[in-house]
């Protein structure tokens, strides 16, 4: 078991050590919630302060042309497509993972008119099923099935979590990928919980959606985006046909015709406010070599399950090949485990019913990050810290 001085000796020797001072970090906390929403790059304040001072409030609408905010939902998504395996005009940055979800399995429905069976997973984050039954009822006579059926024959569409956000559980993309479209459904991921924790290649998937406020760190609602591969970009339907998805938006038609490419999945016009901040967070990962991102993911989670031990019961699969980069463990009495900690100041954060979640960034998580988190975890337990009656009040974000 690593001692706390062979972590500050793996720290020294990290190469993705320099990133770190690329972000805001607190002193005295230990932030392992970056799978929730990533800390705040050193840059954002002044990138937002531009936007704000100087472009709104020195060009005012003239912004739009001059600081190419009426470009910034393809501008922004070709410098994200890198980090999910696509490549220029593939994807679109804006409004909400709820909408994209919304949009990309409407139209893979639409693409598969003779199929009436949408397949999901039990396991995919709440918003992700909620859209779909909501879809499946304006639609009407469709069926919502689980994955765990493992039938897609008679599927339109597939929509999956490549990352569990519970149990940190990972699929293997190509593999399923492969499957899903070999029995003529659409592959839809959703990248949430993986993009910017490790390399992720959805090319051969149909659509993607993925957040920009977890390991990305855009910041607090920051935009979603949308991956359309090329090859549907010419048939596929936005059924949000908003004005921004127009061929010529500024044409102001009493109809609506779609934009070209995957401008077509374009919606509405950009927060300029909250793309501002994205694009201090992707002015970090420009610089960033993918390929260690999951080296050291790998190693931080594999530390941090040896030193919890058996104290905790480990909800994440121990393979970690298997795994994403975070890891979850059970308690019966989690959430007051959790605040008992956050107090302590080692954040993670809880989900329902039972589920401790530890996110770690790989750009900014140090391995006596997880050292000194494990002990104090371990602390709480064995004096049962826990316990303190203040901990059992639920707040309204756990």
């Amino acid at each position: 078991m690593l001692d706390r001085d062979r972590c500050l000796a793996l720290d020294a020797e990290d190469p993705l050590a320099e990133f770190r001072d690329e972000f805001v970090l607190p002193e005295g906390v230990v932030y392992l919630v970056g799978n929730s929403l990533g800390a705040m790059p050193r840059r954002a304040p002044e990138r937002v302060r531009r936007a704000v001072q100087d472009e709104w409030g020195g060009m005012l609408v003239g912004g739009w042309n001059t600081a190419g905010w009426y470009e910034q939902p393809l501008t922004t998504g070709d410098r994200i497509a890198p980090l999910i395996g696509a490549g220029p005009g593939q994807v679109v940055v804006g409004n909400t993972t709820s909408i994209a979800i919304h949009q990309a399995v409407s139209a893979a429905a639409r693409l598969r008119p003779d199929r009436r069976v949408i397949v999901s997973d039990a396991r995919n984050f709440p918003t992700d099923h909620y859209m779909i039954q909501g879809l499946a009822e304006t639609l009407g006579g469709y069926e919502v099935r689980d994955v765990s059926e493992g039938r897609f024959d008679d599927a339109a569409a597939v929509l999956l979590s490549e990352v569990d956000y519970r149990t940190s559980e990972r699929y293997d993309v190509t593999e399923m990928t492969a499957r899903v479209q070999a029995a003529g459904a659409l592959m839809i991921w959703d990248v949430c919980h993986s993009v910017g924790a490790m390399p992720v290649d959805v090319s051969a998937a149909d659509f993607a959606v993925g957040c920009t406020y977890k390991f990305l760190n855009g910041g607090p609602g920051s935009p979603a985006f949308l991956y359309v591969n090329p090859r549907h970009q010419g048939d596929a339907v936005n059924v949000l046909s908003g004005w921004y998805g127009h061929a010529e938006p500024f044409a102001f038609e009493a109809g609506y015709r779609p934009a070209h490419g995957v401008r077509r999945f374009a919606v509405s016009t950009p927060h300029v406010l909250s793309f501002a901040a994205l694009e201090a967070a992707l002015d970090v990962w420009e610089r960033v070599p993918l390929h260690l991102l999951r080296a050291k993911s790998v190693a931080l989670g594999e530390l941090f399950v040896e030193l919890v031990g058996d104290a905790l019961k480990l909800a994440s699969p121990a393979d970690p090949d298997r795994r994403g980069s975070h890891v979850a463990f059970r308690h019966p009495e989690g959430y007051q485990v959790m605040r008992a900690l956050i107090d302590r100041g080692v954040h993670g954060d809880f989900r329902a019913p039972d589920i401790l979640r530890f996110g770690l960034a790989p750009l900014y998580i140090r391995y006596v990050d997880v050292h000194d988190a494990a002990r104090t975890l371990l602390e709480v337990l064995d004096k049962e810290l826990w316990r303190d009656e203040k901990y059992a009040r639920r707040l309204a974000v756990t």
